[in-house]
């Protein structure tokens, strides 16, 4: 959805278009989705600015270690030069929260960016520490005093190096828990999401009632997540369109699931639009 303009046309007399009208223009870009993930963002046409010409709020990249840089591709053979988590995500965010005023949307929510290792944890993170240090002005860090909020929350998932970042005096990332840490004392400042595969924990896939038992147990997640402070999100939920995915997208958006995982930009939008309460 590319950004439209409102044309505002305010005239002095009752006249046909002269010189004592003014005309006045302002960008009327997309909602701000708080609940929308784009999961393999980098697979869009043009990853990152996709996924904010239809409001989305959060977005995932999966990066490779290579020569001592930072690419984006879901496997190695899919590399391409010009491709870099610097040149995809991180310089196009810097101008954009500077452009807006600070944010990723004028006067919108915090934007999430899931950073998803392919490569060896520790390496690669270190390399991702380091480049992430050099835009400490838009990214939320994380001290012994807690959490400082910017305009873009980083989450670490995929190779994750814990005790790395448990060890770090200050980082510029959140780490990407699982179900397995859901009860766990762990403080938010370090887990402030948990993310897992849907289909390892609920059978459900849209079709017909949701059963009692796993709405009950689906509610219990979330409640637990949020009473420690973290946001919730499943991946490798029904994606095709179809009645069943938009079954469970109205079943996981009541029961509190903060981020909706998809590939289809449009769709989600389309959804949350219509069953966002306004």
């Amino acid at each position: 959805m590319r950004t439209k303009f409102i044309i505002a046309t305010i005239c002095l007399a009752p006249v046909l278009l002269t010189s004592s009208c003014r005309i006045s223009s302002a960008p009327a870009g997309p909602i701000p989705l708080p609940g929308a993930h784009a999961h393999n963002d980098y697979e869009h046409d043009r990853p990152l600015l996709d996924a904010l010409d239809h409001g989305f709020t959060s977005v995932e990249a999966d990066i490779h270690l290579v020569d001592g840089d930072l690419f984006v591709a879901h496997d190695l053979d899919e590399i391409k030069p010009e491709r870099t988590l610097r040149s995809l995500y991180l310089e196009p965010l810097s101008t954009r929260i500077a452009q807006n005023g600070g944010r990723v949307y004028p006067n919108g929510p915090q934007f999430t960016l899931f950073i998803d290792i392919k490569t060896e944890a520790v390496a690669t993170y270190k390399v991702l520490n380091e480049m992430l240090a050099g835009y400490e002005s838009i990214f939320t860090t994380f001290d012994s005093k807690g959490r400082t909020d910017k305009a873009v929350i980083v989450i670490v998932s995929g190779n994750r190096p814990r005790e790395l970042m448990e060890a770090q005096t200050i980082r510029y990332a959140g780490y990407d828990g699982r179900l397995v840490d859901l009860d766990s004392d762990t403080p938010a400042t370090l887990i402030p999401v948990i993310s897992d595969n849907w289909t390892r924990h609920f059978s459900y896939d849209g079709n017909g009632p949701m059963p009692v038992e796993e709405r009950q147990k689906l509610k219990k997640i979330v409640e637990t997540a949020h009473q420690k402070g973290r946001r919730i999100r499943f991946w490798a939920t029904p994606d095709k369109p179809s009645p069943a995915r938009q079954t469970l997208w109205r079943e996981l958006l009541a029961s509190g699931v903060d981020l909706l995982n998809t590939d289809d930009l449009r769709g989600l939008q389309q959804f949350l639009l219509q069953h966002t309460p306004k």
